[in-house]
């Protein structure tokens, strides 16, 4: 007697979300939702200073009602910890969103080991689709956020497993001020996101990341949110 197995089929309509917490991910899950798509979001937990936003993504699930799975990964930190991002020893860069100064802050791989996880997840799931936040802003400071890399992992999305998972980055050509502009259009409230890279109870105002989102938001001549430390001086 023989038996067969066959892999579920891929669903148009499903869609795995890479979900970090952060303004990119909060608008790429809120645009999926908007095309009318069954979303699973996924966040990983692999070592970050600034894991406070997988406490955030899990708030924006549980009020979104949608699915939400947080994969802990921190096994592989001793593999990955060569970064501002994953070892508090090493000192936070400040200052403007620039390679110059912000090249410390590249996690070895990131995308590429996420991506990989998501992939094998949409499989499981029969989703034929992975949405992730990758834009402009970060071409010149993440490879793994140019769309040459984007274009290859698509490729490789589509001939790694028998069912073909598309990989979609909705703002790879677009600004951090350009994706807020998107979200404001939708209504989102950007509260409900973490953006500091350092891991305190107040957004520090300081490091990169905080400085491009609160310049994307005077750009857009909007009030972020967000509460900043009181002890810093913030432009807003």
């Amino acid at each position: 007697m023989s038996s067969t197995f066959s892999l579920p089929s891929t669903s148009p309509t499903a869609t795995v979300v890479i979900y970090s917490g952060g303004m990119d991910s909060y608008t790429v899950l809120h645009r999926a939702l908007r095309e009318g798509l069954e979303v699973h979001a996924l966040s990983f937990d692999y070592g970050q200073r600034h894991a406070r936003e997988l406490d955030v993504a899990t708030h924006v699930c549980r009020q979104l009602g949608i699915p939400h799975q947080i994969v802990d990964i921190r096994a592989i930190h001793g593999l990955i910890d060569n970064s501002a991002l994953t070892n508090a020893d090493q000192a936070m860069p400040t200052g403007d969103y620039a390679d110059d100064n912000l090249r410390a802050t590249v996690v070895p791989n990131r995308n590429m080991i996420l991506l990989s996880l998501a992939i094998a997840k949409a499989v499981n799931i029969g989703a034929g689709r992975v949405d992730y936040g990758a834009h402009g802003g970060d071409h010149v400071l993440y490879p793994d956020c140019r769309p040459e890399f984007v274009d290859a992992m698509n490729h490789v999305a589509g001939i790694a497993n028998f069912e073909y998972v598309t990989l979609h980055a909705p703002y790879l050509y677009s600004s951090k001020a350009d994706i807020l502009r998107d979200g404001l259009s939708m209504g989102l409230d950007y509260q409900h996101t973490w953006t500091c890279y350092e891991g305190r109870a107040l957004a520090c105002g300081q490091c990169g990341s905080c400085r491009e989102r609160l310049e994307a938001f005077a750009a857009n001549n909007v009030l972020d949110p967000l509460a900043y430390d009181a002890t810093v001086q913030v432009s807003r």
